[in-house]
């Protein structure tokens, strides 16, 4: 089923979900498993799982030569959805990027996701690679997210790279990010959702939004949609502080403001155990107010770990 199908279906209830990594490579999907498990009590309609772009490493050969090597840290999302969908009967949403696919390659991604009865995706352009530090696409991929999410809505329309196939059209359920404090490399938040408009208009059903700790900030991001003419849900994302590095970590890496409320409770716990304590504190006031203004659905970011999401939905579900 669809995400904005379980929307629908849910009627105006708030729904929970959230998002899991693959494991590293060596790993098996019990990893995985056992982090989901703890969660299924609460009825997750769908379970997203990341994507992690190749990595190059460059080492020298015996004659001197400098060769690029590409690196893979974890197992893609393909099987991972498969082995979710087969195990919980529960719809996985693979995330679908930019970022080391061409378009050939992306096609051939989506039409083994739609054999599969995957029927719903996440698309990001997806960060660069580490050692280049800004983003650029391989030869003949896409360089845009709204430009993916149009390559998917095409093939919704049986449009495929070579050839219009309208008995084979697809039928995914596009949703894409946004940014209640806008994304980094944007100028302004007015750019910014400009940029989220195109990809509405390419066919993005459902819009996810980076973490955030002020909920101040969710409400304006989405009055701001509205007012533009966005009229898809608006997910929040929600990730809960764990440890007192967070306070820097997390800005640095999502470029995300803390409030200073939240900060000066961080800042009082003398170990990261009361820190765990607050960050679920944090979540659970944060996500009933969420609540209390009807949102669709409550999506967290796991992290690989479950049990502070599992005791933040105890409170709430």
């Amino acid at each position: 089923m669809k995400v904005t199908e379980h929307i629908e279906k849910a009627q105006g209830k708030t729904l929970f979900s959230f998002e899991i990594l693959p494991p590293k490579k060596g790993d098996n999907l019990q990893s995985i498993f056992s982090n989901i498990d703890p969660l299924m009590e609460f009825d997750p309609p769908f379970i997203e799982v990341t994507y992690h772009r190749e990595e190059y490493e460059y080492k020298e050969t015996p004659e001197g030569y400098i060769q690029k090597i590409v690196t893979r840290k974890r197992p893609g999302t393909v099987g991972i959805c498969a082995a979710i969908q087969h195990k919980y009967s529960i719809d996985a949403v693979p995330h679908v990027i930019c970022g080391g696919f061409d378009k050939e390659e992306t096609e051939n991604l989506l039409i083994d996701l739609n054999f599969l009865g995957i029927d719903n995706v996440l698309v990001l352009r997806g960060d660069p690679i580490k050692s280049e530090g800004v983003f650029k696409p391989v030869p003949h991929g896409h360089s845009y997210a709204n430009e993916l999410t149009r390559q998917i809505s095409d093939m919704n329309h049986g449009k495929y790279l070579h050839e219009e196939y309208a008995d084979g059209a697809t039928d995914f359920c596009i949703g894409v990010a946004g940014y209640p404090e806008k994304h980094f490399e944007s100028p302004n938040m007015d750019t910014d959702l400009h940029y989220l408009k195109k990809k509405i208009n390419a066919g993005a059903n459902y819009i996810v939004t980076q973490l955030f700790y002020n909920n101040q900030k969710y409400f304006d991001f989405v009055k701001r949609c509205r007012e533009i003419g966005i009229t898809v849900p608006i997910i929040p994302g929600i990730k809960p502080i764990s440890i007192k590095k967070h306070l820097t970590i997390l800005p640095n890496i999502f470029h995300i403001d803390m409030p200073q409320e939240l900060v000066l409770e961080v800042e009082k716990c003398k170990t990261n155990k009361e820190v765990y304590e607050v960050g679920i504190e944090w979540a659970v006031n944060q996500c009933k107010e969420l609540m209390d203004h009807g949102v669709p659905v409550l999506h967290f970011y796991s992290m690989g770990r479950s049990e502070n999401i599992r005791r933040i939905a105890e409170k709430l579900f």
